[in-house]
């Protein structure tokens, strides 16, 4: 056993009321001033800084790009009408994004450290104490972000293999896939980002070869032609480019709904930034490579799909926009190609993903506010947050066994997996609807509202000074885009757009929401009822382990000294 597993987890919390050092771990003097402590770059947490250019775009790459590339055309001509109306919805995803991306970076170079929405919702709601931490550690902990992708992997995989697609098969094949990730990431750190590195480069040139062809058959490149069985395309004629778009609100509220939730994935990088060499350099340079990277791609398989792919095919084949282009270019025998793609893309995804969600619970660990903290904190043995993954490992695997087909699945892509919504879509719904996820959105409002008040007089004492500052009206358009975000799914769906065939449209708002109340309820009785009740106050020390790594511990201290 460690040095550092000297200090048992029950002593924070429940037994010295004087700050103690254990072994050679060391303890900070004046940190106990949870409401005004500032979480900065700690310059103790020199681990492991192996996270170079390549990687972090890697991780926003991969978190972005999983099934919605291959699957959204089709969901948002739907909503659209045109082909025209579809590339002004994705042009809107792309400014979105990119305000996103602008948000998140400015936060990077100002608390260059690793835990994301944790760590920025900390700085600018520092009262009362705890209470965000609490709040954010509910969603961290409670929700599995791997569950849709996982099945989504299963079904493309078990295709690929010629086996067949039973519900049985796809969740073994998820679990899997869950568990490969966490053994990769949590025992061969190194191989997993290789891996996920490769990954993201391999996704990147199949994406640009998809493109390359595309524009070669609009051009008219011998060998690019449409196989003269399948319906002749003519969409970028300008008589039909804008035929048939839908005009009204609720259908452009969808579309565009829907294409800002396929660029979700810009502040992935924000999750692990105390492991990125220069993180300040890196997080610039890094957010706005990706995030172009993501907006091209997009904007050029959408015109490579366009350029092969009948409209009408698109809208009446229920089938993903991907597929139809495989086979009107290169035939039917490559329909299992498209799946291995398909399959890969979600694997890098899922590694992308998985290896941010451990760094985030792994901060919360380190925060010292939950049970188990010293677990969560550590990244023994193998220099890895194992803990932090097993425990994001286990939800998923959880969600991915219990969770049973219809509402329910669609209800578990709603509260917790965005990019998903479109494999769900073409898996089990009629309609387009304006699906999401809901806690994501509340925090992107908190964390460009919070941003705002920084810029106000009252935030001056913060000293919100950083390397990067996005302009205001850039933060203020993201604002206003998480407002439209957090509000659209209140409000009653149309007939024909209905997101569950029995449960109410908002069942996922409201478990979203409740689940925050949880960590509200957590954060009455631990740091404010007992403390109360019991007369004694809580004092947040650092400790400086054995490794030269550091985390929070919180003491009681008597009131009333005897």
């Amino acid at each position: 056993m460690s040095q550092t597993a000297a200090l048992r987890e029950s002593e924070p919390l429940l037994q010295h009321p004087q700050p103690k050092a254990y072994g050679n771990e060391s303890i900070t003097s004046d940190v106990s001033d949870a409401e005004t402590a500032i979480p900065t770059k700690d310059s103790r947490d020199n681990r492991g800084q192996q996270l170079g250019l390549l990687s972090v775009v890697s991780l926003i790459f991969n978190r972005i790009i999983g099934t919605g590339v291959f699957a959204a055309p089709s969901v948002i001509l739907r909503s659209s009408g045109s082909v025209g109306l579809t590339f002004v919805m994705w042009i809107i995803g792309a400014l979105v994004s990119a305000a996103g991306t602008a948000v998140y970076v400015e936060f990077g170079t100002g608390l260059p450290r690793s835990g994301g929405e944790k760590t920025y919702l900390e700085y600018i709601y520092r009262r009362p104490a705890f209470l965000m931490s609490c709040i954010y550690a509910s969603y961290g902990i409670l929700l599995g972000q791997v569950p849709a992708a996982s099945i989504a992997f299963g079904g493309y995989a078990l295709h690929a293999l010629g086996y067949e697609e039973t519900a049985a098969n796809v969740r073994i094949v998820a679990c899997l896939c869950i568990t490969l990730c966490l053994v990769v990431h949590g025992v061969f750190p190194t191989v997993g980002i290789k891996l996920q590195d490769t990954l993201g480069v391999f996704k990147l040139l199949v994406l640009l070869l998809i493109s390359a062809s595309g524009l070669f058959s609009l051009v008219g490149v011998p060998g690019f032609s449409v196989g003269e069985a399948y319906s002749q395309p003519h969409n970028f004629r300008w008589s039909t480019f804008w035929e048939g778009s839908n005009m009204s609100a609720n259908a452009f509220t969808n579309g565009v709904y829907l294409v800002i939730w396929s660029f979700i994935g810009y502040s992935n990088a924000n999750y692990a930034l105390s492991e990125v060499r220069n993180p300040v350099r890196t997080i610039r340079r890094a957010g706005s490579l990706a995030m172009s990277l993501v907006s091209i791609v997009y904007i050029l398989v959408n015109i490579a799909y366009y350029a092969v792919v009948s409209k009408e095919d698109i809208l009446d084949s229920g089938t993903i926009a991907a597929a139809l282009f495989f086979r009107n270019l290169f035939g039917l025998a490559t329909e299992r190609v498209l799946s291995v793609v398909i399959a890969l893309s979600m694997l890098g995804n899922i590694l992308a993903v998985l290896f941010a969600q451990g760094r985030v619970n792994q901060e919360l660990g380190r925060e010292g506010i939950l049970p188990c903290s010293q677990l969560l904190a550590s990244n023994e043995p193998f220099d890895a947050p194992l803990f932090g993954l097993f425990v994001q490992s286990m939800v998923s695997i959880l969600m991915v066994l219990l969770t049973p087909a219809g509402d329910a699945y669609t209800f578990v892509v709603n509260c917790m997996d965005p990019s998903f919504f479109f494999f769900a879509f073409l898996k089990s719904f009629t309609h387009p609807s304006t699906v999401a996820s809901y806690p994501l959105a509340l925090f992107n409002l908190l964390i460009s509202g919070g941003l705002l008040l920084l810029y106000t007089r009252p935030y001056k004492s913060f000293n919100w000074d950083p390397p990067f500052r996005a302009p205001k009206y850039v933060v203020t358009f993201f604002f206003l885009s998480n407002v439209f975000l957090v509000v659209v799914p209140i409000i009653p769906p149309s007939n024909g757009f209905e997101i569950y065939e029995h449960l109410p449209y908002y069942s996922h708002v409201v478990m979203s929401l409740m689940i925050g109340v949880v960590g509200v309820i957590y954060w009455f009785f631990c740091f404010d009822y007992f403390p109360r009740k019991s007369g004694y106050a809580l004092k947040q020390d650092t400790i400086i382990e054995t490794n030269g790594r550091t985390r929070q511990v919180i003491r009681r201290i008597p009131k009333y000294p005897e």
